[in-house]
């Protein structure tokens, strides 16, 4: 068994490795079970690792954490793959790999190649209305989807809702889930935008003191700001690419750029470009000048409101 684990989803990557290396010390107890990390580890090591005899053992399992970091080691793939021995299971880890370079294109031709990308939000919510019931509790696909708006869609960091939703209760709902999650700063800021956009000052600015009643400073929300218009900026631009495409390019999550394409059908482009000069010149000012920046950021959320 010669596995490569890659891919953007770090929840589905360590998921993946847990079970081969579980499943392998099952049966061959953890004695047989080798690791190196290619921060640390020389090349040499790695390549006399898997290409020598298990030891008391009939098979070992070597784990190899982002060996390409190891040029000579990344420039020699196919030998080291030719010399694996007949009694050695390997896994290389690599959760970013250049799909231009050689190195990606022998691992993906020679090893049992496991890509694990980001889940869409329909993608989450189904995951987490199955690992709900997988546990013996409920949780509707609304509510899932609810869950997600509210923290996100890192499946690691849902992971972890979860469990402490089915904790206090394996019946989950939306009023368990507002009970015992708080909403991320990243998505509250897109509900922000969502409602400045809808023409909704007064829903907005609500969302903006909610952000400072979390002691979320002025400047990171300008930051957060900033990101959402960049997002909002690249969606705008794309002309006909899918959601999909365009998340591979930009390297972000497809979950955001889906969320922000509500946005961008309400607005032009050079209203777009108009918001990132303003915000600009607000970071500017506040870092140049003395102004209140709570006030002159609420300003700056009444106009977007009065634009759309």
């Amino acid at each position: 068994m010669i596995v490569t684990i890659t891919g953007a989803n770090d929840f589905g990557r360590k998921a993946c490795l847990s079970k081969l290396v579980a499943d392998f010390v099952a049966a061959h107890t953890d004695m047989a079970v080798e690791r190196y990390d290619g921060d640390e580890a020389e090349p040499a090591r790695m390549r006399e690792s898997v290409s020598s005899l298990p030891f008391l053992t009939e098979r070992k399992l070597v784990v190899l954490y982002e060996p390409g970091k190891q040029k000579v080691f990344a420039e020699h793939i196919d030998d080291v793959l030719k010399d694996v021995a007949d009694s050695t299971d390997l896994i290389i880890v690599e959760p970013k790999l250049d799909k231009r370079l050689s190195y990606y294109k022998t691992l993906r031709k020679l090893t049992d190649f496991r890509d694990f990308a980001e889940m869409d939000a329909n993608g989450l919510a189904s995951w987490a209305a199955a690992y709900v019931k997988e546990q013996g509790g409920n949780l509707s696909s609304s509510d899932a989807r609810f869950l997600i708006d509210r923290v996100g869609p890192n499946q690691q960091l849902l992971s972890a809702e979860l469990g402490k939703l089915l904790g206090y209760d394996p019946q989950i709902t939306k009023t368990t889930i507002e009970l015992l999650t708080e909403p991320t700063p990243q998505s509250t800021v897109f509900e922000l935008l969502d409602a400045a956009f809808a023409g909704n000052a007064k829903r907005a600015i609500e969302l903006y003191h909610e952000q400072r009643a979390l002691k979320v400073e002025p400047q990171a929300i300008i930051a957060m700001l900033a990101w959402q218009l960049h997002v909002l900026a690249l969606v705008k631009t794309a002309g006909n690419l899918r959601p999909e495409q365009i998340a591979s390019q930009a390297k972000i999550n497809p979950f955001v750029v889906r969320k922000t394409q509500g946005l961008a059908r309400r607005l032009n482009l050079e209203q777009v470009k108009e918001m990132i000069a303003e915000l600009l010149g607000l970071d500017i000012k506040l870092k140049t000048d003395s102004f209140d920046a709570d006030e002159v950021l609420q300003l700056y959320i009444i106009s977007l409101a009065n634009k759309s």
